[in-house]
């Protein structure tokens, strides 16, 4: 009983081990990659040539590619430590960037609204199947495309705007002690679960989400588990085939944006949770006083204040 202890204990110290060693090998050759890819653009970029598509597709969804962004990360995050206006720099740059986007795409809210009250006039006034949309170039689509496509803007608010709301703090918190916690506690409990939450679902989504997307883009379709050299090899009879296919004959044949924007969720939702756990920290290392410091927030217009300037 004891030596099968002593074995287990054994291959568990082995197993460790062999994961501290990958872990690190990859990190180190991270930068090599970084420079590699840097200095030869051409290689992924040059979609001109079918192996550089190839070549785009496996190190977007690659090992390497994880490990190039998490030392970027890391090397910019201790830069940070050592001077802490540059991390409150990167903190405003990133919370900018998911203000910018989620302000830009919330109006696709308001053009929901607007299409679906034309296609209800074109429908039960006019009785048309269709609708013409002309600024240049006539848009004309069956009625039912336009249907369809008003998951587009829902996809659109809820992929691209999540980030902003999480600035904003208009997320919805069912919490049992948060609120009620230390101002240190609440941040020691954001950095953990930056880290532990947010970080590993961006990752699994941009996996499986990426992978997802060509799929619907290309032919032969790639695979996750297929290495550099099978895709290299599929190449040669590579061609475009991009998802066109509706529900309906005359439905709305731009579904392969929604695998675009489950991406770019991912994407977001990581450089967020980059961006939150530096706020965290930052908020943490200097205390209270510096909570919601550099926030760009949204504020409504006081209705008393303005009440009185109309009076």
């Amino acid at each position: 009983m004891e030596n099968q202890q002593t074995v287990s204990l054994a291959s568990t110290a082995t197993a460790l081990y062999d994961g501290a060693v990958w872990f690190f090998q990859n990190l180190i050759f991270a930068a090599y990659n970084i420079g590699y890819a840097v200095l030869n653009p051409g290689l992924w970029l040059d979609w001109s040539e079918k192996k550089s598509i190839m070549r785009f597709v496996y190190y977007g969804g690659s090992v390497e590619f994880f490990f190039a962004v998490l030392l970027l990360i890391i090397v910019l995050f201790f830069i940070g430590v050592l001077r802490p206006s540059f991390m409150w720099g990167q903190i405003r740059v990133l919370e900018g960037f998911a203000n910018t986007v989620g302000r830009f795409f919330a109006w696709a809210g308001l053009l929901m609204v607007l299409q679906q009250v034309l296609i209800v006039i074109m429908q039960r006034i006019f009785t048309r199947p269709d609708i013409v949309l002309s600024i240049g170039v006539p848009l004309n689509y069956d009625i039912s495309w336009y249907a369809e496509e008003l998951k587009l803007y829902n996809a659109l608010v809820i992929s691209l705007c999540a980030t902003y709301t999480f600035v904003q703090g208009g997320h919805v918190r069912v919490d049992l002690f948060y609120a009620g916690a230390k101002f240190r506690t609440k941040k020691i409990v954001d950095m953990f679960g930056s880290l532990v939450f947010m970080v590993p679902m961006a990752v699994i989504i941009w996996m499986y989400g990426w992978y997802f997307l060509w799929r619907h883009l290309i032919v032969p379709k790639p695979s996750a588990s297929d290495a550099l050299d099978r895709l290299l090899a599929k190449s040669r009879i590579l061609k475009w085939n991009v998802e066109t296919i509706g529900f309906s004959p005359n439905g709305f044949t731009g579904y392969f944006i929604f695998k675009i924007l489950l991406v770019a969720f991912a994407g977001m939702v990581f450089i967020h949770a980059v961006a939150f756990f530096m706020r965290s920290f930052q908020e943490l290392r200097e205390g209270q006083s510096s909570e919601n410091k550099y926030k760009d927030l949204d504020q409504l217009p006081d209705l008393n204040e303005v009440a009185k300037t109309e009076n």
